[in-house]
């Protein structure tokens, strides 16, 4: 138990036990090996692991928040609000743009790194002989993490699907489903109503649920009814209406007029931030949260690579959206912002998404596209994403990289303004773009310091 991947020996953990690994990225290497398969969806190996540590219960209110886009919106806002509101809370989401700790927050900071090694210690002492996957592992070690934090609320997102994502091993008091649109059709089946019965897995009976899709599957609905769910929808247990520089809320109990408009950028944000005050209402009676702290939360969530806009000279737009919602609202985004001059895209997208029509979205507006390899099995190569716009009648301004960072150097030290940069496709090539404007902004502070 003690001797790692090599046969090093690990440092002593919590409790006078031996560590496998002293290091965070050892941790996390070893991890990624642990099971044969990458993803595995199933609840048995965490159930297990999560009742030899004996705590099938957080002890506090549980938000799960589940759906195609939105998640990570939904799970920031409900984290603000809840803090402005005075409770410690957790959250947990994935993945990570440049750090694995991004992952796991408390009181809406990252977790340290020796924390996160204690945690996947205990999570190491208790699972035997059980292989565990890289997300499972990281969700067990998250909810030791919370557990002894003492915490009042924690938020979790679910990483795919719902029915049998890792998360899913926790029961909610509230459950989140955002929307339902066409992802990861590998695991959760080629149609909207197949997966609208996957999500709708997270829902418990006699508890309530939201869901921020205006017209959900029937699977999803019926999902509700057999189950005894209190279903809280958007347009009907409750609805939003955008004003000139605010917006009215309106649920079962409560009417909230003139709401400061969210710090997050896009039309769907209004969408997230109402969902997330439907779930709160949900549960008012355990975590009560009044207007102050709802319009404090409204103007600070924040969450990165999410239509993050970087000023300067040419302006640069960073979004992770990777399936046909999210680029539609990308799209959506860029024709209402002005540009005088060309927007170059800085592109790369796992194969297992539907890239036709990601690409068909975007492709109205951009004009040159930068095109990379991601890395990996899930990775898509560039030639196969310029073979699709060719096929989109998009016969030039197509430039192939054997990577994002090289990409986005290029592009960076090529375009002028009046033009700008958009970078999107996948949290693998938003987080390679984010490295290349951090190691700028370090390099222009050693030249100025």
């Amino acid at each position: 138990m003690g001797r790692g991947k090599g046969g090093e020996v690990g440092a002593p953990g919590k409790g006078g036990s031996l560590a496998r690994f002293r290091t965070l990225d050892d941790w996390l290497r070893w991890q990624e090996t642990l099971h044969p398969q990458s993803i595995a969806l199933g609840l048995e190996r965490v159930q297990a692991v999560a009742e030899r540590m004996g705590w099938p219960a957080c002890g506090c209110a549980v938000f799960t928040v589940a759906g195609t886009n939105g998640k990570g919106s939904t799970v920031a806002f409900l984290e603000a609000i809840l803090e402005e509101a005075g409770y410690r809370t957790g959250a947990y989401t994935s993945p990570h743009l440049l750090r694995y700790n991004e992952r796991v927050r408390l009181r809406r900071q990252p977790v340290g790194d020796d924390a996160l090694c204690d945690a996947f210690a205990r999570v190491d002492d208790a699972r035997g002989q059980t292989s565990l996957t890289y997300f499972e592992f990281g969700t067990l070690g998250a909810m030791d993490l919370f557990r002894r934090a003492g915490l009042d609320a924690v938020v979790l997102e679910v990483g795919l699907g719902g029915r049998l994502d890792a998360v899913n091993a926790f029961d909610p008091d509230v459950a989140v489903v955002t929307t339902v649109d066409l992802d990861h059709m590998d695991w959760l089946g080629s149609d909207r109503e197949s997966i609208g019965r996957e999500k709708a897995g997270i829902f418990r009976s006699g508890r309530p649920a939201v869901c921020g899709d205006r017209d959900p599957p029937r699977s999803l609905l019926e999902a509700a009814r057999q189950h005894g769910v209190d279903l809280r929808r958007l347009g009907r247990e409750y609805t939003y209406d955008a004003g000139p520089g605010g917006w009215d809320w309106a649920g079962l109990h409560q009417r909230l007029e003139g709401l400061p408009l969210p710090s997050l950028p896009g039309r769907f944000q209004l969408q997230n931030a109402a969902t997330a005050l439907a779930a709160l209402e949900a549960v008012d009676r355990q975590v009560p949260v009044d207007r102050a702290a709802v319009e404090r939360g409204l103007r600070t969530a924040s969450v990165a690579g999410r239509l993050q806009v970087l000023g300067g000279p040419v302006e640069r737009i960073l979004d992770v959206a990777h399936n046909p919602q999210g680029v539609r609202e990308l799209a959506f985004f860029l024709a209402g912002r002005t540009c005088r001059g060309a927007t170059h895209a800085v592109f790369g997208m796992l194969r297992d998404k539907d890239l036709a029509a990601a690409l068909r979205a975007a492709a109205p507006v951009v004009d040159h596209w930068h095109v990379a390899d991601l890395p990996g099995p899930r990775g898509e190569r560039a030639e196969a994403v310029r073979a699709i716009l060719e096929g989109l009648g998009v016969v030039g301004g197509v430039t192939l990289y054997p990577d994002i960072e090289t990409a986005y150097r290029t592009v960076l030290e090529n375009v002028r303004p009046p033009d700008r940069i958009v970078v999107f496709g996948s949290f693998h090539t938003v987080g390679p773009a984010l490295r290349v404007e951090s190691s700028r902004a370090s390099s222009e502070t050693l030249q100025h310091g």
